[in-house]
């Protein structure tokens, strides 16, 4: 008898044993965030919105992306219609020639603005590459830090930019990014997400956006130089007016 307990014990002390936590990786991670901020969502919904008073239009048209711009020039209606491989100039409904250089400015504004929108979905990009660096502290709240770079094929005339980005430990949401640049001179900015708000299912945020005191700091130290309070706010960047429209309906 006291063997038969014996070994019941030890089979009820094996079953109660827990299995080992799962380490989490940088591509777990940025999926949680992804599905919590709406997911394919994103993929099936038209999104509308203002910023810095122009019109912003995502949605899917034969299975393809457009993003769209338009902005009222006193009598004149300018629209930028972008796909992945194209970019037209409208004026009043009529199409308009623009040049290659010109256009290529014009597609890099309005991919930038719909990429920050549209976060965390982007960072599922085929030429995005992930790398968990571990944990850190900001404001006494604990985040993954995950540092984001990008392939030359398909990473834009940017993908030489260093991203940086902080996923609250526990709601997994991107409380904080920042980014190196190299355009104009080059420099850093730093973002905090703030004004939370969830509209037809679709995790919205706008953000303050701050740049180092000092220049010649390390894009990874500067989760650190916010928290020290050694950046400055610079702007404030705000999504007006968003709509979010089911495509099949």
């Amino acid at each position: 008898m006291k063997r038969i307990l014996s070994l019941l014990l030890l089979v009820i002390v094996i079953g109660c044993k827990q299995e080992p936590k799962k380490e989490l990786t940088a591509q777990d991670i940025v999926n949680k965030s992804i599905e919590d901020s709406g997911g394919k969502l994103f993929e099936t919904h038209e999104v509308t919105f203002d910023f810095r008073d122009l019109k912003y239009r995502s949605e899917n048209i034969d299975g393809n992306r457009v993003y769209t711009r338009t902005r009222d020039l006193d009598s004149v209606v300018v629209k930028d219609i972008m796909t992945m491989d194209n970019f037209e100039r409208y004026m009043n409904d009529s199409l308009v020639k623009v040049k290659d250089s010109m256009a290529q400015l014009y597609t890099n504004s309005i991919n930038s603005v719909h990429y920050f929108v549209r976060l965390p979905l982007g960072l599922n990009d085929a030429a995005v590459n992930k790398e968990l660096l571990g944990k850190e502290t900001i404001k006494n709240k604990e985040y993954y830090k995950i540092k984001v770079t990008f392939d030359q094929q398909g990473g834009g005339v940017d993908f030489e930019d260093t991203y940086v980005y902080w996923f609250n430990t526990e709601s997994f949401k991107p409380d904080y990014l920042a980014y190196s640049f190299h355009v104009n001179g080059g420099g850093q900015r730093f973002r905090k997400a703030y004004n939370e708000r969830y509209i037809g299912g679709i995790r919205f945020v706008d953000y303050e956006n701050y740049k180092p005191k000092q220049e010649g700091s390390d894009i990874l130290e500067i989760g650190q130089l916010f928290h020290t309070d050694g950046l400055e706010l610079l702007s404030k960047i705000e999504t007006k007016n968003i709509t979010v429209t089911d495509e099949s309906e």
